[in-house]
């Protein structure tokens, strides 16, 4: 059976599959990155990794994984096969496609960076699956986004398109690790509603998902934090639609986790700032943490497909940087 080999790679764990040209995931393992072990471990670690799938694929289908598709953190060079840098894997200049390629008997590898990677699953079969256009915010550390345009993502000339946690949504607010203030990430982000809660509650371990929790219950204080969060996701976001005027905003990442929570005044608050533009549906990430998996298997049947077109394989082929996001 033809396969291809998919690895989602993160900061603290790595996701891999075995996918079918159908998209079936064949196989599904998980191992730790073990960061804590240097850079050099880590790379040798998703090495190993993808040489135990090989041969697991080989074994159970008779042949050899006929590409490799890797998502990773960082400033990513999709086009040489570099992971430039990933500030929390500590690496830089890995020659991530050839050390890949190498070690997996010369296959064809394609990389791309994580965030993009999930979108284009969630764009081609997950929750934006019909839509022509959409935009895929995950809300997690940071906030990133990946605006899908049929079926493909757009990186946009520099490999920047997308980063709207840095749209700034408060002028001359909290310093962000960009260099500007007020962007969208320190307001919207699923640690900075960590930080206002534990800082409201006066609980220093308190977190989103507590906050969450205690708007559930109730709490005036929980829901003023909640809903400034809102808002401010809500100004992000609609200056995003007024720009992109995508069909579908897809909305991942750990506050996401929140539900109708979240989706409810979500809904509401882009509602009552829309004017002119058309208002999109906005929905959850169908696909999870699965989603980065998902795509890195799309990018490798991507490569197997354009492999006699001299274009690139897709839009994820240029320099990206979400490193302030990540």
């Amino acid at each position: 059976m033809r396969h291809v080999i998919a690895l989602d790679v993160g900061g603290t764990g790595m996701k891999a599959a075995l996918v079918g040209a159908d998209g079936t995931l064949l196989h599904e393992a998980r191992r730790a990155t073990g960061r804590e072990r240097g850079p050099e471990a880590v790379v040798e670690t998703i090495l190993g990794f993808a040489a135990e799938l090989r041969a697991l694929g080989q074994e159970r289908y008779g042949e050899p994984a006929a590409a490799a598709g890797v998502a990773v953190p960082g400033i990513v060079d999709a086009t040489n096969g570099i992971a430039v840098y990933a500030a929390n894997l500590g690496w830089r200049d890995v020659p991530m496609r050839a050390l890949l390629s190498e070690r997996l008997g010369g296959i064809p590898v394609a990389l791309g960076h994580d965030v993009r990677t999930g979108g284009l699953a969630e764009g081609r079969i997950g929750a934006g699956n019909g839509a022509d256009r959409f935009l895929f915010v995950p809300l997690g550390t940071g906030i990133a986004g990946a605006i899908g345009i049929g079926g493909e993502i757009e990186a946009g000339a520099h490999g920047y398109a997308g980063e709207i946690g840095h749209i700034v949504v408060r002028p001359g607010g909290t310093e962000c690790g960009c260099g500007q203030r007020g962007c969208l990430e320190r307001y919207a982000s699923a640690s900075a509603v960590s930080v206002a809660w534990a800082e409201a509650s006066g609980d220093p371990e308190a977190d989103a998902a507590d906050c969450a929790k205690a708007v559930e219950s109730g709490d005036p204080a929980a829901v003023r934090v909640w809903q400034d969060a809102v808002d401010a996701l809500a100004d992000g976001l609609v200056t995003a639609l007024t720009l992109l005027d995508p069909r579908t905003l897809i909305i991942g990442g750990g506050l996401a986790e929140a539900g109708e929570t979240l989706f409810t005044p979500l809904r509401a608050a882009v509602e009552q700032r829309v004017t002119f533009q058309k208002l999109p549906a906005v929905v959850p990430a169908a696909l999870g943490d699965t989603a980065g998996c998902l795509g890195a298997g799309l990018l490798a049947w991507d490569l197997l497909a354009h492999a006699t077109d001299s274009t690139p394989s897709s839009t994820l082929d240029r320099p990206t940087d979400s490193e302030v996001s990540a």
